[in-house]
């Protein structure tokens, strides 16, 4: 199984409404790269959930439902999709200044790249924020 973080602005897709909605299809990403990233997601696979400019804070734990294929929202047939489905809330919500102060995080992909709206976690990187998240 792979680790995985996923960014939503809270005001276009809230953890909240994840949670409501239980499941999603993770559409829109329209970058190769953060593309590429959801290419290499297997059914099973866990994502953390990022409010990203709202709030900047993991929130939540999703799991890959249905691997990668064809975005119905991209008139370019270039990009694709994953299914999501909402796991748990995080007990305490993980901020982006905690991470970035964390010595065992200063190097995820998610603080150096921070534009990509999908990028792949380590297992380190995984078990130090969700003890930081109370999970």
């Amino acid at each position: 199984m792979a680790f995985w973080l996923l960014k939503s602005e809270p005001s276009a897709y809230s953890w909240t409404q994840m949670a409501k909605d239980k499941k999603t299809g993770w559409s829109g990403v329209r970058n190769h790269q953060a593309a590429n990233n959801m290419k290499a997601m297997k059914v099973g696979d866990e994502a953390f959930f990022y409010h990203s400019n709202e709030g900047k804070n993991i929130v939540g734990i999703v799991k890959i439902t249905k691997a990668y294929h064809p975005d119905p929202s991209d008139e370019t047939h270039k990009f694709g999709m994953v299914e999501v489905t909402a796991v748990k809330p995080l007990a305490k919500p993980v901020s982006l200044a905690d991470i970035k102060n964390h010595p065992a995080l200063k190097n995820m992909a998610f603080v150096k790249q921070s534009r990509l709206s999908v990028s792949p976690v380590t297992d380190a990187e995984w078990k130090a924020v969700c003890k930081m998240g109370s999970v």
